[in-house]
């Protein structure tokens, strides 16, 4: 008896390991995913472009457009969310700003605000004219720097009709006070004053890396920052540059997000925030989400800032996006 009921445990076992098998098979083949470019002010963006398998002869799906943080390029771990869109139905772009990862532009690594929310304004305009688009059902999803763009585009752009903010910068200079010991941030500035002169006087364009060991200068000062992206981003993206250039520093201490966050109604803005967050510190983005009016929603997972990007994180961050964007773009 025993062992006959042992046997049937097994097959049970096995026939939901089959099914969940099937599933993920099925939901792999929903979607084709193509390399494409399209123009921004005169430099090609190279990107991602999901399109699901059943459309209907003149249906138009709702969109998702989706770039990634500071200095990483779109083979960087976001497949893990874009993939996720694409099986739920979206047409999904996922782009690199100029400068990064295969998109054109130089000087290479160079990170300013202004420019790459162009660049996401760009690939909205570029979306709405596919053919299989409903150009008015897009979403925008960002991530840490592109999270922090998100605030803003969704803001100013009314063709955006929900947005998705995760583990957002939402204050450049008061998180630098954070990750910067008060009595070192005059010599920042000082050194960014430098720079900026020697540039006027001989055009020369300065580096500093991204990350680094704990103790060396970099852009972002943190051991969880450091272990992601020497770990994960310098081998799944193999484009990425261990640098920036010192003039994005300038901007980046520059930059205020989410200045106009109250702004964002009545587009529905869903932020996911990490529970323990070193790098964009989790007080700050909650006090930000308390400044933003209604439809919003905030959802906290438990660990860090790179938490999100994988198990046991993305268990959460991934689901609460893609049901936000069911919500409000296929209702």
């Amino acid at each position: 008896m025993e062992r006959a009921i042992c046997g049937r445990r097994f097959a049970i076992l096995l026939m939901a390991t089959l099914l969940l098998g099937a599933a993920a098979v099925s939901s792999a083949q929903s979607f084709e995913r193509k390399d494409v470019s399209f123009p921004s002010q005169g430099l090609r963006l190279s990107a991602w472009y999901y399109v699901p398998k059943n459309l209907r002869p003149d249906e138009k799906r709702p969109a998702i457009v989706m770039a990634h943080g500071f200095s990483a390029p779109k083979e960087a771990l976001l497949q893990n969310f874009a993939d996720r869109f694409a099986a739920a139905g979206f047409v999904v772009l996922v782009f690199d700003y100029r400068y990064l990862g295969a998109s054109e532009g130089q000087p290479r690594n160079q990170i300013f605000p202004t420019e790459q929310m162009e660049d996401y304004r760009t690939a909205i305009t570029w979306v709405c004219m596919q053919k299989e688009v409903n150009p008015d059902r897009i979403g925008v999803w960002g991530t840490s720097y592109s999270g922090a763009h998100v605030l803003h585009l969704a803001a100013f752009d009314r063709r955006i009709k929900a947005a998705v903010s995760q583990v957002p910068l939402v204050d450049g200079l008061a998180n630098a006070q954070r990750l910067n010991r008060a009595d070192n941030l005059p010599n920042v500035f000082a050194f960014l004053a430098a720079d900026r002169a020697q540039r006027y006087t001989s055009g020369k364009v300065n580096y500093l890396p991204v990350v680094a060991p704990e103790g060396q200068p970099s852009a972002l000062p943190t051991p969880e920052s450091y272990e992601f992206f020497t770990k994960v981003v310098a081998t799944s993206a193999p484009l990425w540059e261990n640098r920036v250039t010192l003039e994005s520093m300038e901007k980046f201490l520059e930059y205020n997000p989410a200045a106009d966050i109250q702004r964002i109604s009545p587009t529905p803005l869903l932020m996911v925030v990490a529970e323990d967050d070193r790098l964009t510190p989790t007080d700050l983005a909650i006090e930000a989400f308390q400044r933003a009016r209604e439809p919003k929603k905030l959802v906290i997972f438990k660990g860090g800032h790179f938490g999100a990007y994988q198990e046991p994180g993305l268990n959460t961050t991934a689901p609460a996006a893609t049901e936000w964007f069911k919500q409000w773009l296929m209702r």
